[in-house]
């Protein structure tokens, strides 16, 4: 099977019936965004909390299943991609423990990487999901997520087919940084992002949504040439 020591805590925060499993189509990744991973594991399974996602990574690298694949469970919100909205219905959410922006920022450990790849490779196999649609809370719904954040290592896991990145060398486009562009390809940048999936939001959050994910040295949300270079390569790519 998937090659992971896989426990059991489920959660009640779930939607029923069964949906079907052709619905399966995106895999968002979420951090927990508090201090206590204890707390956090008991927040999803509470039944007040109203939220819950179907995998929980651990510091440890431990996975736990808290809602089985065939029920959409509560971790996406209100949130959109392409044509779709709503994304529970068509989503297996996986929250990481880490403390988050509010409460210490961390990079993500070792074990949680490893395990995060195996999981994906299962799923992505098993449901037919495409590298593109392996998404990170803060694609989705760009105005309220800043998660799994600029730390989070989607380069990596794009160099194993588990998400999607733009293909340029970065020492080399690190240069236009900062770089001015004019208005008419500003345009064309925000035209890109919705290309690629990205809802219409706020400018500014849809940029840092953006630069969280394939720009992650800089999250200041402005559109410069580096950026507009990403967009570009990530459409052809």
């Amino acid at each position: 099977k998937m090659g992971l020591n896989l426990t059991k805590n489920y959660s009640i925060n779930f939607s029923l019936p069964k949906r079907q499993m052709k619905l399966i189509k995106f895999i968002i990744i979420h951090y927990t965004g508090m201090k206590s991973e204890t707390r956090a594991i008991k927040k999803l399974i509470n039944f007040d909390s109203k939220v819950s996602s179907h995998y929980f990574i651990k510091n440890n690298g431990q996975v736990i299943t808290m809602v089985p694949d065939a029920y959409e469970a509560w971790h996406a919100g209100r949130s959109s991609w392409g044509k779709y909205n709503f994304l529970n219905k068509y989503s297996i959410g996986i929250e990481i423990s880490n403390p988050g922006h509010q409460h210490g920022y961390k990079k993500f450990k070792l074990n949680q990487i490893v395990s995060l790849k195996k999981l994906l490779k299962f799923l992505i196999k098993k449901y037919n999901i495409k590298s593109r649609h392996v998404l990170g809370h803060s694609d989705i719904a760009p105005t309220r997520k800043k998660d799994p954040g600029e730390k989070f290592p989607w380069k990596k896991l794009a160099k194993n087919n588990l998400c999607y990145w733009h293909n340029l060398n970065e020492k080399n486009i690190q240069k236009f940084r900062k770089h001015k562009i004019d208005y008419r390809q500003k345009k064309i940048f925000i035209n890109n992002l919705h290309k690629i999936g990205y809802s219409d939001c706020k400018n500014i959050f849809l940029i840092k949504a953006f630069q969280r994910r394939f720009r992650q040295g800089l999250i200041d949300g402005k559109i410069d040439k580096e950026c507009f270079i990403i967009s570009k390569n990530l459409l052809k790519s």
